[in-house]
């Protein structure tokens, strides 16, 4: 089974590199249809818990599955969902993370799930990449919006909508991105606690009191007739934030009356306002990125800016020398 992973792995590899030669040269702009696409039966069945919802939708995020791994949590629970978002040219990143700390075999007795999110690409080549990706490692799911950077916000929803359709009983999820390191040693004993009662209603990560940008130059620019307010509600970095499971369907139900903004965290801090569920400030999770250091990196939950070689490297010497007091 190992060489056969092992052999897949490689033809993956191979067939990226000839892919993005391929994109050096030409830019395809057809679209992508997975084969993996649920049909609208079989995603109505499964979005009945959402039916109670009396008004009219205003954001009905009406988008299908292209591919979705809608069994991956049947067998047994976990104890820990992780959403990481990513983008379809992120292979390295992403194969990093699975054979570093999102590896759902890392902690005995402690059932994890990790998942890649994304939207589809306007290249063919993309896609069926990703398609292929998908089929050896069973870690991706795929809604048919168009990824970029404008969509994040439905990237995120796609994930508590995943959760909540698929996953629902998991006591608690994680959002990241995938150019961040996680110290799950602390994340699973010192934050959550697999062996403590599961909080409801939690929400924590690295909360930021804010308020608009409105200069357009600027990558978080906010136009004030998108929102008019002089101050965002707290709301947690989307490099990396906590919640118990059961908050995953309220913000997505909540999503469904309340008015896109393209900043993903500052959206999810509006769903939560309105759901009157608070941010809880820790200080393990940074938004920026931290030289790296053995000492420093055991005290923290997340750090930013981390590329796939430093992930293998900081994983490989903080596993190697635990026995080491700081």
């Amino acid at each position: 089974m190992a060489s056969k992973v092992s052999c897949l792995y490689v033809l993956t590899v191979v067939c990226w590199a000839s892919a993005l030669w391929y994109l050096s040269i030409t830019r395809p702009t057809s679209s992508y249809t997975g084969h993996r696409q649920l049909s609208s039966v079989s995603i109505a069945r499964k979005n009945v818990s959402f039916g109670n919802i009396r008004t009219r939708p205003i954001n009905p995020h009406s988008f299908d599955f292209l591919i979705n791994e809608p069994n991956k949590c049947e067998k047994s629970v976990p104890f820990l969902v992780i959403l990481i978002s990513t983008t379809h040219k992120e292979f390295d990143a992403r194969q990093a993370i699975r054979e570093t700390w999102g590896d759902e075999n890392n902690f005995k007795g402690i059932k994890i799930a990790t998942l890649f999110l994304l939207g589809k690409n306007a290249d063919p080549v993309l896609n069926q990449m990703v398609e292929q990706e998908s089929q050896i490692f069973h870690d991706i799911i795929v809604e048919d919006f168009i990824d970029s950077y404008h969509n994040l916000t439905l990237k995120t929803l796609m994930g508590m909508r995943w959760v909540a359709t698929f996953c629902s009983k998991a006591k608690y999820v994680m959002k990241t991105d995938s150019d961040i390191f996680v110290n799950m040693d602390n994340l699973i004993y010192k934050l959550l606690k697999p062996n403590t009662k599961p909080r409801r209603r939690y929400f924590t990560g690295y909360v930021i009191n804010g308020g608009p940008i409105r200069d357009v130059r600027s990558k978080w620019y906010m136009p004030r007739d998108l929102y008019p307010d002089s101050n965002y509600p707290p709301f947690c970095s989307g490099t990396g934030y906590i919640f118990s499971a059961d908050v995953a369907e309220l913000i997505y139900k909540t999503s469904l009356h309340t008015r896109l903004l393209h900043l993903e965290d500052v959206y999810v801090g509006l769903c939560l306002r309105k759901l009157g569920i608070h941010p809880f400030q820790n200080s393990g999770f940074n938004h920026w990125k931290m030289a790296y250091s053995l000492c420093r990196y055991r005290r923290v939950i997340t750090v930013h800016q981390i590329t796939p070689e430093e992930m293998h490297r900081i994983w490989n010497d903080m596993s190697s020398k635990k026995h080491l007091r700081c």
